[in-house]
Formats: structure tokens, sequence, C-alpha cells
């Protein structure tokens, strides 16, 4: 007899952007019995026949409509661009008391949209982010494990149903994932300097390689640094692209203050000064090692 930690808690979920992030949901909640039946939407059948022959959903629809209708969760995983066009169709189909939640990695401007698109509906609207991810994007990537021992931020505001707050901090902790509560610019403030810039970082430096005249040589000698620094430039750039035109104002400021950071190294070089090149580098390891110790303790 099975226990109640594997009774279905959701029937039946509408996800919209059956991607990675949309994909490994359905299949983290499908393979662990917590969902009656997942409908897949997309605008590609290509895609939603692939996530029907990996057994992430049970039926699929490119109808935005037509997969919320009948559900009692909708997750919203598409590009943050795409869910803010969304939402008025999402709005006018959603049931009463239905709960939407999203997977998005910026939260302000889809709030403020879905507040006026959902309307009375509103109030059962919880955003998330979940902050795992991948290089690799699509159905294919999707895997039941990816949100395992990381974090899922949930930005309800003041006017969020708490009884739908509890039913998607269910959602994400049966997965395997660690639920924290932040206001909706706070996170968008740290996601930006903690992923957002990275990613952009990343991007430049792949950019930077490829005007070089050696780029053969370069590419041919890259090394594990360059790899892991560079990594997250695999993602998919529509995404991206979205979010860093979602988070213009934060993301610029966080540019402004990362080129202010490589001016001072610059100088240092410029000016043969080593002792300010070695401080600058001293307290970023110190800060880089506390980082490490705080990632193996959240493990434990």
């Amino acid at each position: 007899m099975p226990t109640s930690i594997n009774l279905p808690l959701i029937d039946r979920l509408a996800v919209i952007g059956v991607g990675l992030i949309g994909g490994s949901v359905a299949s983290a909640l499908k393979e662990r019995g917590l969902v009656g039946h997942v409908v897949g939407c997309a605008r590609n059948m290509q895609t939603l026949d692939m996530a029907m022959e990996r057994g992430l959903i049970d039926s699929s629809t490119t109808n935005v409509g037509e997969a919320v209708s009948r559900a009692d969760v909708v997750l919203l995983a598409t590009p943050v661009g795409t869910m803010t066009s969304l939402l008025p169709q999402v709005g006018e189909a959603l049931q009463t008391g239905a709960i939407l939640t999203d997977a998005g990695s910026t939260k302000r401007r889809v709030v403020d949209i879905a507040r006026n698109a959902l309307a009375d509906q509103f109030e059962h609207f919880v955003p998330g982010h979940p902050v795992a991810g991948s290089e690799s994007s699509g159905p294919a990537a999707a895997r039941p494990d990816l949100f395992v021992n990381h974090w899922t931020v949930l930005t309800p505001t003041a006017e969020t149903n708490p009884a739908s707050i509890q039913k998607i901090t269910q959602l994400w902790e049966r997965i395997g994932s660690h639920i924290k509560i932040m206001e909706v610019d706070a996170h968008d403030r740290v996601l930006g300097m903690t992923s957002h810039l990275p990613h952009i970082v990343a991007y430049a430096l792949v950019s930077q390689l490829a005007q070089q005249i050696d780029q053969d040589e370069c590419l041919a000698l890259a090394a594990g640094g360059f790899f892991d620094i560079t990594r997250v430039a695999g993602s998919d750039p529509v995404m991206w692209r979205d979010i860093c035109l979602d988070n213009k104002e934060i993301t610029v400021e966080l540019i402004n203050a990362y080129q202010t950071i490589l001016d001072r190294i610059k100088n240092s070089i410029t000016e043969s000064d080593g002792e300010s090149l070695e401080g600058l580098f001293k307290a970023a390891k110190l800060l880089r090692n506390r980082l490490e110790t705080i990632k193996t303790e959240s493990k434990n």
C-alpha cells in the first residue's frame, strides 16, 4: 500500500512549455506517483512528440486554452518573453481556484502582467524559479532528478493565497528541491548577480574567442578553466535573450559594476601594481572558498 507521500498531489497538471524544466518537473512528478495526468502544451508538434515518446506527458496539445481549461495546476515553463504574452490566454482558460505557477528566471515583469491578466485568479498565482538547469535544452534533456538538492525560489505577493503557496511548496519539495521565499525585486537582483551576469560573461568570453585570428588554436588548447567558466554559454540563446531584456535595469547595473572591477584589474596590470592585483585575487579566493563551504554544507 503506497504511503501518503506517494499519493497524487495533483490530479491534472498542464505544462506549458515541455522543455528541460517543464519536462523535468513532469518526469519527476510522474516517477514519484504525484500526478494523475500531465497534459503538455507547446507550439512545436515535434517537441510534443518527443515528450510523449519519453513518457514525460500523457497527452498533448498546441492550444493553450485547451491545456489549461481542465487542469487544477498549471506550470508555465516557457522563456519569460513568451510567458508574458501567454498570460492573458492562460487567465481566460484557468478554472476557478486552479493554481498557476511558473519557472521563469525573472519575476517582476511576469508578476505585474499576471496581476492584470489573471484578475480575481491572481491570488492563486505562485511565482517560482527553480535554480537548476543544464546547458542542454528541450524535452530530450529532461530528467526526473534535475531539482534534487537544488533551490527553488518562490516569490508570492501579499495577495497570494496561503493554500496555493503550500501546494506549490509541496510540489517542489516532493521532487527533491529546497524552498526559499523571497520578495520579487530581491529575487531579480540576487539572481541577476549569481546567474544572469555569469551567463553574460560566459557568452562574452566565447564571443571574444570567436574574434581571434588563431581561433582554431584557441579551441584546440582551451583547458578546463575555459570550459568551466563558459559551460553555460551552451544554454538556450532565446531564453537568455529574454532574461536579459526582462531584467534590463538590474542587468545593466551589474554589467557596469563588473566593468569597474575589470578596469581595476586592467589598471593594476598596466601599472605593474602586483600588490593591488594580488590583494584583489586573494579577496576573491577567500569568498570563493566560502562559497564552496556553503555549497558543501547545504548538501549535508
